[in-house]
């Protein structure tokens, strides 16, 4: 049973750990704040870019593009992002789930599997083929080190090394709600039924200079705002994640304090008894 000096310990040790949890909570919090206001000031701009590449698209006959372009190869990359720290919930098992899922269900290609962040690695590297784990100067990459990322993997898809390309990533709905997808980004394609019924509503536009010439510079610029939009989901959510774990952690502490300070007063307030007791107890046998 533990007495009142390891029970103090204890609480003090607790009282550490709530510091800590509360502080990175608050942090989470403000750097939260921040990638909400990013990835949300983005999507909106990231969806309509997709939607006039896909109307365009539609319309122009006999167009190509090398990111277009659909090769008989079996062999495709899987950029994964997830974070390079932990202690945020199931935000990186989650998404490590996701892939194996995905994985399984497209047995019939042969994945090689990138990833920029390091825990989604850990957890599946011994389960798949391994290919690229990019890093970064800092924890977020600039524009320009993801563009580079962009351009290597688009490069192997140009060169018909691989035929597809996909994203497996978090989602970011609100810091309380993220969802693991993953989604094909090259090659970037139509499927007939959204091609018939764009091209039925967009015989009018006409185009200048032209439209082939407005597809060369938008369609690279849409596959590198999947994986910049992929990538800020990604951040916003970890830090999501992240403090709701913190938040929770926090008020575990609370708890646990709160248990521990309750059982060392009854510890205190018995061993106080058991003084008086003897005390007493030893006066009276002075009397007789």
């Amino acid at each position: 049973m533990a007495n009142i000096k390891d029970l103090k310990k204890k609480i003090k040790s607790t009282k550490s750990t709530y510091k800590i949890t509360k502080a990175m909570k608050l942090v989470s919090a403000a750097k939260l704040a921040k990638a909400q206001s990013r990835i949300l000031s983005l999507k909106p701009y990231s969806e309509e870019l997709q939607k006039t590449v896909k109307k365009m698209t539609a319309v122009v006959s006999g167009y190509s593009n090398p990111l277009l372009n659909e090769t008989q190869t079996s062999h495709s990359i899987l950029l994964v992002i997830s974070s390079d720290k932990g202690l945020c919930g199931s935000y990186n098992s989650g998404l490590a789930k996701k892939v194996r899922l995905f994985l399984k269900e497209n047995s019939h290609l042969n994945f090689k599997v990138s990833f920029v962040g390091k825990k989604v690695k850990d957890l599946i590297a011994k389960e798949v083929e391994v290919g690229e784990h990019f890093k970064f100067v800092k924890n977020e990459p600039t524009l320009e080190e993801l563009r580079l990322v962009a351009e290597k993997i688009a490069t192997q898809f140009k060169l018909s090394e691989v035929g597809k390309v996909f994203l497996a990533y978090n989602t970011f709905y609100s810091a309380m709600n993220y969802v693991p997808v993953v989604k094909q980004i090259l090659p970037f394609t139509l499927s007939d039924a959204e091609r018939d019924s764009m091209a039925g509503n967009l015989q009018e536009y006409k185009y200048e200079p032209s439209a082939e010439s407005i597809l060369d510079v938008l369609i690279p610029e849409v596959y590198f705002n999947s994986i910049n939009t992929a990538l800020l989901d990604s951040i916003a959510s970890e830090h999501g994640a992240r403090m709701v774990s913190m938040e929770n952690a926090s008020k575990n502490c609370s708890q646990v304090i709160k248990k521990q300070t309750l059982k060392m007063n009854k510890l205190r307030q018995a061993a106080i008894t058991t003084e008086l007791s003897e005390v007493v107890s030893g006066a009276e046998s002075l009397k007789g």
